[in-house]
């Protein structure tokens, strides 16, 4: 497996939390002129319609416990070969390549292999999908460090190698794919120190039209996940900062509503 010279570039692109218009202008810039994309599964179709008119757009889709999911290494080969035809790669991610996207894992296989490539950065899940919701990740009365862990491992089995006693006196945590863990996860915490009555929240679907975003406490949030059949994608934030999503909604809600009703007194010749 020795290096081979390359002429074709791969660029490891973030798409974003979910809603199309959350890619970056470089990312967008080079989906559009690259000469094949290969996708996640979770990329939004409209966004792929961006893609040059005669570029190979190839979908190597990752769903966690799904039959079917491309297994890394086929993506990886077919990111070296398409370079090492001389072809233009928008290897594009879901959120930020580096955040829980294999970006470092693919970059540095194509470092082994010789092949040129860019990490162009997108906006994270944890980021972009909280704030979509209302709930900001810092703030400095309630929430002076955020940290991102991996909810993939189930919290008892060996795989899972987690600091629970550290992760319990972070003031925010948000967990990526840990859908099927949630209620074992709260556990964990609880125990390790965390009160029962921290704020916690699970997003569905952040930033798209069909989010569902469930509010409750860490006691409770297994059981309000459960009831709410949550599927993924989805990220579970626990920390103080989600008591703000309330106050954030109805403060946009008073304003939506005075600015209707200042339009509608306009409309019926009414000063303001």
């Amino acid at each position: 497996m020795g290096r081979f010279a390359s002429t074709g570039t791969v660029y490891l692109v973030g798409a974003g939390p979910g809603a199309t218009d959350l890619i970056t202008v470089r990312g967008l810039r080079i989906l559009q002129s690259a000469t094949v994309v290969l996708h996640d599964a979770l990329i939004a179709p409209e966004l792929l319609l961006e893609a040059a008119p005669d570029a190979e757009v190839v979908s190597v889709g990752k769903r966690g416990y799904c039959i079917g999911s491309t297994r890394q290494e086929h993506i990886n080969e077919a990111m070296v070969r398409y370079a090492r035809m001389g072809k233009s790669v928008c290897r594009l991610k879901c959120g930020d390549p580096c955040v829980f996207g294999r970006g470092g894992e693919e970059a540095e296989m194509l470092t082994h292999f010789g092949v040129p490539f860019q990490i162009v950065p997108g906006v994270t899940s944890a980021v972009g999908v909280c704030a979509a919701a209302g709930i900001p990740l810092t703030h400095r009365d309630a929430g002076q460090a955020v940290v991102l862990v991996t909810g993939h491992h189930d919290p008892d089995s060996r795989d899972c190698t987690l600091d629970w006693d550290a992760l319990a006196r972070m003031p925010g945590v948000v967990f990526y794919m840990a859908v099927r863990h949630i209620a074992k996860i709260a556990a964990r915490l609880s125990d390790s120190g965390m009160s029962l009555d921290t704020p916690a929240a699970v997003i569905e679907s952040g930033t798209l039209i069909r989010q569902r975003v469930h509010v409750s406490t860490l006691s409770e949030i297994g059981n309000v996940a459960e009831r709410a059949a949550v599927v993924g994608p989805a990220v579970f934030v626990v920390g103080e900062v989600v008591r703000f999503r309330e106050k954030l909604l109805a403060i946009a809600e008073s304003r939506q509503s005075t600015s209707y009703a200042s339009t509608r007194r306009s409309e019926e010749g009414v000063s303001v």
